[in-house]
């Protein structure tokens, strides 16, 4: 059984579609939830490390206690040859765990736009050229020295990236659903301006149903990351 340890910085930004797909595989999953308690896990009780996203920077490690050795979790996860996947600032920190700069973007991007797919690799392979995603970030990182970049936007040149086979990083959010997409509404709506990249929770919220066409994509990619394609638990009937 594959054990999956997630990351958690801030209530409101859960595992969503991931925790789902993990529960029809019968992974074991547990999720650390650094926000009310910074007890991160040891190499040895997972198999893959999953990092959320948050509000804060990946550079914010004098405020956050807890930040530097997450970091250096990742680093170690990495060259324990774990699988790592990283999600918006989890994406920045696997960035910054390999060397790479982590800066402000040059706009935020919240909201619905589409990515486009960059070069060829397994984990992105079949999937459309350009879709729709879930984006809610306001800084970026350069692309790690030995990364294979997998999709860029219109204001973002790096939204994803692999190192070889077991490391993937997305600046967006992959693994949106409803819940998870009204639940950083409730919890950072007030992060929304008025930029030509920042969507108004209406306008957020009436393309909501665009989390239905990004969870064939997640599993795919998830099922290559872990090498569990056709391994989905079959219902009881």
């Amino acid at each position: 059984m594959m054990r999956m340890a997630v990351l958690q910085h801030v209530k409101f930004e859960g595992p969503a579609a991931i925790a789902d797909w993990a529960s029809g595989r019968g992974f074991a999953l547990r999720i650390f939830p650094l926000y009310r308690d910074a007890t991160l896990p040891s190499l040895s009780d997972f198999d893959m490390l999953t990092v959320l996203g948050g509000p804060m920077s990946a550079n914010d490690d004098a405020r956050h206690g807890w930040l530097g050795p997450e970091i250096a979790l990742v680093r170690d996860a990495m060259a324990a040859d774990k699988i790592v996947l990283g999600i918006c600032l989890g994406a920045q920190i696997i960035a910054k765990a390999l060397g790479a700069r982590v800066y402000p973007g040059s706009a935020k991007e919240i909201g619905w736009f589409s990515v486009q797919r960059v070069g060829s690799h397994p984990f992105f392979d079949g999937l459309p050229d350009s879709f729709t995603a879930f984006h809610w970030h306001g800084e970026t990182f350069d692309l790690p020295r030995g990364a294979t970049l997998l999709a860029k936007s219109k204001i973002t040149k790096a939204q994803a990236f692999a190192v070889g086979q077991r490391v993937l990083g997305l600046q967006f959010h992959m693994e949106a659903t409803e819940e998870s997409v009204q639940a950083l509404l409730e919890g950072a709506a007030h992060e929304i301006g008025h930029g030509a990249f920042e969507q108004q929770p209406s306008a957020i919220l009436a393309g909501i149903n665009q989390c239905e066409s990004l969870r064939p994509l997640l599993d795919t990619t998830l099922a290559r990351l872990t090498g569990c394609i056709g391994t989905r638990k079959k219902r009881s009937s």
